[in-house]
């Protein structure tokens, strides 16, 4: 069987209602997965395709996001503990400590709720050929 992981998503964008709170927790977590906040402005900040702003920023509309499930691609189960102590030390609450999962053989993987009860996952799916592009996943 195989399984094919790419870039589906263009971008998210998550309202949150404590700002101040959001760049600290996904700021820690980013530095685990070596990925830089792209910037910030006065109602928002981004990194790579994840934008996250407050409800009076003009592309919120004033309406806060449900919650949600994100999950972010880790090199190596090192990388997905280390995410998760990252999440807990910045104000994550758990949601799932690192452990395999039945989702697939060698899915590897750690939840957290950020300040805003969104849940934030990192997974290593196990050995694959990674490309720039995408993940395939043989098993």
């Amino acid at each position: 069987m195989e399984l094919y992981r790419g870039r589906l998503i263009d971008h998210i964008q998550l309202v949150v209602r404590d700002l101040a709170a959001s760049p600290r927790f996904y700021g820690a977590l980013f530095e685990v997965l070596g990925i830089p906040i792209g910037g910030e402005a006065r109602d928002y900040f981004w990194a790579d395709e994840l934008f996250v702003s407050s409800a009076d920023s003009r592309a919120a509309l004033g309406v806060l996001t449900g919650r949600h499930h994100l999950a972010f691609q880790a090199k190596d189960r090192a990388m997905v503990d280390a995410f998760y102590q990252a999440g807990l030390a910045t104000g994550g609450k758990d949601n799932g400590a690192p452990g395999e999962r039945r989702y697939h053989p060698g899915y590897y993987a750690c939840f957290l709720l950020d300040p805003d009860g969104n849940n934030i996952e990192a997974v290593f799916h196990g050995e694959a050929k990674r490309s720039a592009a995408a993940v395939e996943i043989s098993f």
